[in-house]
């Protein structure tokens, strides 16, 4: 392992020493060839707002008509910048830049953009050269401005910051330089509209804030806890379609692979996130769904480490994952992609948007994707139809209402893996089936909501936001019940499962912002109900004919869907919270929050020749939530916190007494540091320890060994380094590693001591792109992925071990004008390996995929 990790340390550093020499070189040509364009100085004052600017060039057409409308092209060397003065006015606030014998700045206000709570412009060529600092910086310039910064960027770019206390700047902020004025704010009345209406998207990697943590948009360096955001440019960049290959960019991540063929299995800090059991968000609201999510319609995906309760009600300890989706654009957008690969692959997505009347107070979005696809498992092929619709209604200037919809009819082989003998995956090929040729999984799921905004005033709003969902999956195909491993028989039995589900949630929350005396306070009030209604049907236990592991003869028998089993599910939710992120200090902030959750669970059983069974239980919780957050610097932050998490036991399990189980509950600590180590680069460190009690585990005075009680428990304590954004210009990163002790520590049967099954103790990951940015070369870009996870226990008895591994993926693009073409390649050097095992079955181990290579050809305007 020591010399996997010097030889993963190795690499890296190898790469990252090639792509800065590169990069610097780069940097050094942009200096010289950088265009900047500029007002005539004989104009006394001009206003440029931000939105008149930030629609960049789509065609050659449009990218010559904006060089010819520039009074200047700089080409000169860097000015001067000697002084910078931050001065209140009656409308706002004035940062005014004084230059070296008052040289004109080349501003380009196309540079010019608001990100999170901060307004930023960013000048080319422009040097600070200040009398007494490196750098300029005012805190509290005034009551809603937190601080004005002025940096160097790079070698000739100056940035200007200017961070609002708890939202976006509302009064004038104004760049002046010289005889001319810029205004970095918003047109007024559109502010509500950036926060709701965006433009294509942020490109690149860094993410510097996350509203999934707070349900406020709150900096990542001001949140007392873990949240990692895996933005669409790296989803993009690596071809991901499944949501569990996105987020094993984050440390903690355990990525299983696909359940049964159709469902991503993954496990955070050592506990499962199913996006069937309540651990997965839609924009913070909760989603059921059988099956892989869809990415085609995805802006990012936010990771939220540790007890969530809180904030999300009843979820595992481990965490969440909050998908956000694209939303309606105020400009025209147009985008297709069409992807081909090996293994029969062939998919195509097209992204469209824009305003449906001429004042733009009605705009649309919709995302649809096709997919169809074979595998390099035996009789396992892919469809996958999927369309996403929604509208934007403007209702003013503070309030906005989207309404949202999606369908998915999903197709899929039913593949339940290969098996283990001894302490071993079975030494036969990868690709080896051991269902039937007929076995599949179908799906046709239904989603329809909505996202109500409005903004009483500058302090105070309300967000509600609801979803339905409706789907029909079906399993049907044998499965795997024992193994002879001398002779290599499997025995096997018939397996069908039909119905329907249902799911309403709604989630309403209350923001507002005041202060107690120089302590500012931003609240949260939230309500939300829930309500689900499943009525699955099941036929299995009937025997099925056997095959044979290392000669496979498939009977090809199909049998009946008749149903022999039923269940009538109706289980709701209530729950209540309040959040207060306190600001002490400038530099010193608290987080407390508290929820109360009611759930009801009606259950009936009705499984033949059994006879009907009917099952009601009600559960409480209160789960608190404490962090603080400590900045000895703007760029630095440390932080710790405590949280719970609950999650109700299901009702028709039962004690000895026929007494109804408590909740699960988790508790976690935390600790961490996080750095913005460039101003878009951003780390997080952090250390945990988490335990998860109330387990069940066997009854040891029940001699049937049928019933259990509750004293088992579990813990996982580790360290993880998060790396996320852009460590020069062209050059991307997202890197991470974990260490997880995740253990047995109470149990009635299994030995205390015993690792989680799937949960390896180390994991790296290293994804980084570099395009070249100038010459005639510009737009090529490469990528490269490193993916290392050490060997972890199948099952929680440890009776057999999945062996490490380590994976390197690759990527070749160019980009020019609106085109692009790339080319994407997957274990590259064909790694055998075993990603997991389903639920630590030893009949249902999941193999990697061998290489794979896709091309892809897309195109925007």
């Amino acid at each position: 392992m020591n010399q996997m990790h010097l030889g993963l340390g190795i690499t890296i550093a190898s790469l990252l020493s090639l792509n800065l020499a590169h990069a610097k070189a780069e940097v050094r040509e942009l200096q010289v060839k950088k265009l900047a364009a500029v007002e005539a100085q004989s104009q006394a004052a001009v206003g440029t707002r931000l939105k008149d600017f930030d629609r960049p060039a789509t065609t050659l057409k449009e990218w010559e008509e904006k060089l010819e409308n520039s009074k200047l092209i700089s080409q000169n060397a860097p000015v001067t910048v000697t002084d910078v003065q931050v001065n209140r006015v009656d409308d706002g606030l004035n940062v005014v830049l004084e230059t070296e014998e008052g040289k004109p700045l080349s501003i380009d206000a196309t540079n010019f953009r608001a990100e999170g709570t901060s307004l930023i412009a960013d000048i080319p060529n422009a040097v600070l050269a200040l009398p007494n600092a490196q750098e300029f910086s005012a805190e509290n310039p005034s009551e809603e401005i937190a601080n004005v910064r002025v940096t160097q960027l790079d070698a000739a770019t100056i940035r200007v910051n200017v961070t609002g206390s708890k939202v976006l700047p509302t009064s004038e902020v104004t760049l002046r330089t010289g005889a001319l004025a810029y205004s970095l704010n918003p047109e007024e009345g559109d502010l509500d509209e950036e926060i709701v209406v965006t433009g294509e998207g942020q490109r690149g990697y860094f993410a510097p804030n996350s509203s999934t943590a707070t349900k406020t948009d709150t900096p990542i360096l001001e949140i007392p806890g873990s949240v990692q955001v895996v933005p669409r440019q790296v989803l993009n960049d690596q071809r991901v379609i499944r949501v569990g290959d996105a987020v094993q960019n984050v440390s903690g991540v355990s990525n299983l692979g696909q359940y049964q063929g159709y469902e991503d299995l993954i496990f955070l800090r050592g506990f499962q996130v199913s996006t069937f059991q309540g651990s997965f968000f839609r924009d913070g609201v909760r989603t059921f769904t059988f099956g892989s999510p869809d990415t085609t319609n995805l802006e990012r995906i936010e990771v939220l480490k540790g007890p969530a309760s809180i904030l999300f009600g009843q979820v595992e300890p481990g965490g969440i994952i909050n998908l956000v989706t694209k939303q309606p654009l105020r400009d025209p957008y147009y985008a297709a992609q069409l992807t081909i690969g090996n293994f029969d692959t062939y998919e195509g997505a097209v992204d469209l948007s824009g305003p449906l009347n001429d004042e733009k107070t009605i705009l649309y979005r919709l995302n649809t994707s096709y997919r169809t696809a074979g595998s390099f498992r035996d009789f396992v092929d892919k469809q996958r139809f999927f369309l996403a619709p929604s509208l934007t209604f403007q209702l003013g200037s503070k309030t906005s209402l989207r309404l949202d919809a999606d369908y998915t009819d999903d197709s899929v082989g039913y593949d339940t893996g290969l098996v283990v003998i001894g302490d071993r995956p079975a030494n036969i090929p990868i690709g080896r089936f051991l269902n039937e040729p007929f076995s599949n999984f179908s799906k046709e799921e239904f989603g329809v909501g909505y996202v109500f905004n409005h903004r009483f005033s500058d302090n105070w709003s309300v967000r509600n936001n609801f979803r339905y969902q409706k789907q029909r999956p079906e399993r049907y195909g044998p499965q795997p019940d024992a193994l002879d491993e001398v002779t290599g028989e499997l025995l096997r039995s018939q397996y069908w499962a039909g119905g329907y589900y249902e799911n309403f949630f709604t989630d309403t929350n209350v923001i507002g912002k005041f202060s107690t005396g120089s302590i500012a306070h931003q609240l949260l009030f939230g309500f939300e109900y829930s309500k689900t209604i499943e009525k699955p049907e099941f036929r299995f236990g009937f025997e099925y004919p056997s095959i044979n592991i290392f000669n496979p003869v498939y009977a090809r028998l199909r049998y009946p869907k008749d149903p022999i089993g039923y269940r009538d599910d109706t289980t709701s939710t209530v729950g209540i919270y309040v959040q207060d992120q306190i600001a002490l200090l400038p530099n010193l902030k608290l987080l407390l929050g508290a929820r109360y959750d009611t759930f009801k669970q009606n259950r009936v059983f009705e499984f033949q020749p059994d006879p009907r069974q009917e099952f009601e239980q009600s559960d409480g919780a209160v789960t608190p939530r404490f962090g603080i957050v400590y900045q000895p610097s703007e760029t630095v932050s440390l932080y710790g916190s405590y949280s719970r998490s609950f999650r109700p036991s299901f009702a028709a399990a039962r004690n000895g007494d026929n007494s109804a189980f408590e909740p699960e509950t988790g508790e976690q600590f935390e600790v961490g540091v996080k750095a913005q180590v460039t101003p878009r680069l951003i780390a997080t460190l952090a250390a945990y320890h988490l335990t998860k009690q109330n387990v069940t585990t066997a009854d040891p005075n029940d001699p049937s060994g049928l019933f259990q009680i509750q004293t088992g428990e579990v813990t996982s304590k580790g360290i993880e380094l998060d790396v996320l954004g852009e460590i020069l210009p062209g050059w991307n990163i997202i890197a991470s590693t974990a260490y997880i002790d995740a253990r047995i520590t109470q149990d009635n049967v299994l030995p205390v001591g015993n690792f989680l099954d799937n949960i390896p103790e180390w994991t790296a990951s290293l994804w980084t792109t570099y395009e070249i940015q100038t010459g005639n070369l510009k737009g090529l870009g490469v990528g490269l992925g490193l993916y290392y996870v050490a060997a972890r226990s199948g099952d929680l008895d440890n009776t057999f071990e999945l062996p490490s591994y380590f994976r390197t993926d690759a990527a070749l693009f160019y980009r020019r004008n609106n085109w692009k073409a790339q080319l994407n390649a997957r274990n590259l050097f064909n790694v055998e390996h075993f990603t997991g095992s389903s639920f630590g079955d030893r009949l249902q181990v999941i193999p990697g995929a061998p290489f794979t290579i896709s091309g892809t050809v897309s195109v925007e305007f």
